[in-house]
C-alpha cells in the first residue's frame, strides 16, 4: 500500500474496523460527491490509503488530517469528532471587529457550501424554525419534508431560510438569510431533477418525499471581519 509521508499505520495485530475518523471522512466525502480517487489526488495520497483510513483502525499523522480536512472543507476537530459536543460562539470578542455586508453573488456561493439550514415559517401557534437538509436548485432553495409537516402546511406563505458559519478560533463567522415565497414542488420533471441532485436523504428519516422550495425575493448576508 502506498503511504503518505509522515503517516503512521496501525500496527499489525491492532484492532480492525472503521473509527470515528473513518466514518466522518466517508460521510463528508460522499456528501461532497467525491470518489476516494479524487479525494486522494487532491490531498496527495492514493485511493488505497483513503480506503484504509475510512475502513480500518488507522492513526494518521496530524499533517495528513490537515490536508484531508482542507479538501473536505472541515476542520481536524470535525474529522476526529472533537468538536461534536462543543458549544460554539463562546470565544471572546475582539476589539478590531467589523460587520461587513455580503453581496448577493457571495451569498449564493455560500449557500452552496452547506447542506443543512434553518427554515422559519409562521404557523397558527406562532413562528417555527426548523432544521432541514437542502440543496440549491437554480434560483431556488429546495428541501424535502413530510406532506403533513409544519413546513408543508406553510406553502403559499412568506418564509425565511438561514445558514451560518462560526469560527471560534478567530471569533469570526458569517450568515446568509433568504426571504421569499414558500411553495410545494408539483411538477413531476422538477421533482425528478431535485431527487437526482440530492446528495443525501433527510437526516430525520421517515417518508420525507414532499419537495418544497423557497424562491428568494431578498438574499442578504453578513460577515464578521477583523483588522490584522
Amino acid at each position: 500500500m502506498k503511504s503518505t509521508p509522515g503517516t503512521r499505520h496501525q500496527p499489525s495485530g491492532g484492532s480492525a474496523g472503521r473509527t470515528d475518523i473513518g466514518r466522518r471522512m466517508a460521510a463528508r466525502r460522499t456528501a461532497l460527491g467525491l470518489s476516494r480517487e479524487e479525494l486522494g489526488r487532491r490531498c496527495g495520497a492514493d485511493a488505497n490509503y483513503i480506503a484504509y483510513l475510512e475502513d480500518r483502525a488507522a492513526s494518521p499523522a496530524v499533517g495528513t488530517l490537515v490536508r484531508i480536512a482542507d479538501v473536505l472543507g472541515v476542520t481536524v476537530d470535525d474529522l476526529t469528532g472533537a468538536s461534536a459536543d462543543r458549544v460554539r460562539g463562546r470565544s471572546g470578542a475582539r476589539r478590531d471587529t467589523a460587520l461587513m455586508p455580503l453581496g448577493e453573488d457571495e451569498c449564493r456561493s455560500l449557500l452552496g457550501t452547506h447542506g443543512v439550514g434553518r427554515i422559519a415559517v409562521f404557523t397558527a401557534e406562532g413562528p417555527a424554525v426548523l432544521p432541514v437538509n437542502y440543496l440549491v436548485a437554480g434560483p431556488d432553495i429546495a428541501f424535502r419534508t413530510a406532506a403533513e409537516a409544519v413546513a408543508a402546511r406553510a406553502a403559499g406563505t412568506e418564509a425565511a431560510f438561514e445558514i451560518d458559519n462560526i469560527d471560534d478560533v478567530t471569533a469570526g463567522g458569517w450568515s446568509v438569510l433568504a426571504v421569499g415565497g414558500l411553495a410545494a414542488v408539483t411538477d413531476p420533471e422538477e421533482i425528478r431533477r431535485l431527487s437526482a441532485a440530492a446528495r443525501s436523504q433527510p437526516w430525520a428519516g421517515g417518508p420525507r418525499t414532499h419537495w418544497m422550495k423557497i424562491t428568494p425575493a431578498r438574499l442578504t448576508g453578513r460577515r464578521v471581519t477583523h483588522e490584522w
